[in-house]
């Protein structure tokens, strides 16, 4: 029996000569969301900004906006969000942390179901206080540091030096590009989003730690080849699986999104975003990354470093066969 084969074993395409492409569309994608990071900023959920979220559902099946925003405001209690998602009349409003304190919080719940459940199903209502939002910032700023920083930490002793640069490029531009996905969407970051950006890390990891393997076999294996059909070597022995792995993950992804629910919907997203990207990263990003690292075959390095003695030694010798002459 022929095993399925979604990408030919016996394969010669060059990816690492789209470099020129993939290294100016990175770098703008980069630089793009460190200034919306700057400028505009991540769309903090209740987790992290403290607060009351209520979720409803148009009875009718079509929510009016324009009332729900004016019955809201009508509250005085502070700014208010009021947003649409999902489909079919569903309606989020999001009031700040009230200064009373959760007396404060438990009244305003209160007086927004006696306003809204007449023509809407409450679906969903989530408190947060100042305290806690602000201990969930400290300990998920902190585990994510510490995991990135473990995560280098294993690139660093699994590689030999250029390697390991190039898994930690990979795995930067990586996590910069998903915070991106956040910024240019709008998608909502919680602590749900910490969990789909740790999640990220390990898949790209995974990705890249597979194609730096075969990099470095081929290194030992093929003296002579030049450092660019070696890249595109080991690229091309690993696409099948590399395929294999990001899309069945992609399908399975693909099937939370449509029908996980509003639940998990967010996470799903990020997660299906980070698939791409990170499969992108380690084909298009990662390994052309060490020709500028200077990644060579043991025989290549042998004849450079020798080209550069002698390059050196007729330098030195150059005045004194001036002074000769």
């Amino acid at each position: 029996m022929r095993l399925i084969r979604l990408f030919p074993d016996d394969s010669a395409f060059r990816f690492v000569r789209w470099r020129v492409v993939s290294f100016p569309f990175s770098a703008f994608v980069s630089v793009m969301t460190v200034v919306l990071f700057a400028t505009v900023g991540l769309n903090f959920g209740i987790d992290f900004t403290g607060g009351t979220l209520m979720e409803m559902q148009a009875k009718n099946g079509q929510a009016d906006l324009a009332q729900v925003r004016q019955a809201a405001h009508g509250f005085e209690v502070g700014e208010v969000e009021v947003q649409e998602f999902g489909q079919g009349g569903q309606v989020s409003i999001r009031f700040r942390v009230q200064p009373g304190g959760e007396a404060a919080q438990s009244k305003l719940v209160s007086n927004a179901r006696a306003t809204f459940e007449k023509d809407y199903e409450i679906r969903r209502v989530e408190t947060v206080g100042p305290r806690v939002s602000g201990e969930l910032v400290q300990a998920g700023t902190l585990g994510v540091v510490l995991s990135i920083v473990m995560v280098l930490a294993y690139l660093w002793f699994r590689f030999e030096l250029n390697l390991a640069i190039g898994a930690v490029i990979g795995t930067l531009h990586d996590i910069v590009l998903t915070v991106g996905f956040f910024l240019i969407t709008r998608e909502e970051f919680n602590m749900t989003s910490i969990a789909a950006i740790l999640t990220i890390v390990g898949y790209s990891l995974n990705e890249t730690v597979v194609v730096f393997d075969r990099t470095r076999e081929l290194l030992r294996k093929y003296k002579n080849l030049p450092t660019e059909e070696l890249l595109d070597l080991s690229i091309n022995h690993t696409m099948s699986r590399t395929v294999m792995t990001a899309t069945t993950t992609a399908l399975s992804l693909l099937a939370l999104v449509l029908f996980g629910g509003q639940a998990i919907q967010g996470f799903a997203n990020v997660m299906l975003y980070g698939v791409l990207i990170c499969t992108y990263s380690a084909i298009f990003v990662s390994s052309p990354m060490l020709i500028y690292l200077g990644v060579k075959t043991s025989a290549r390095a042998a004849a450079d470093a020798k080209a550069d003695a002698a390059a050196r030694e007729a330098a030195a010798n150059a005045p004194a066969t001036r002074g000769t002459a």
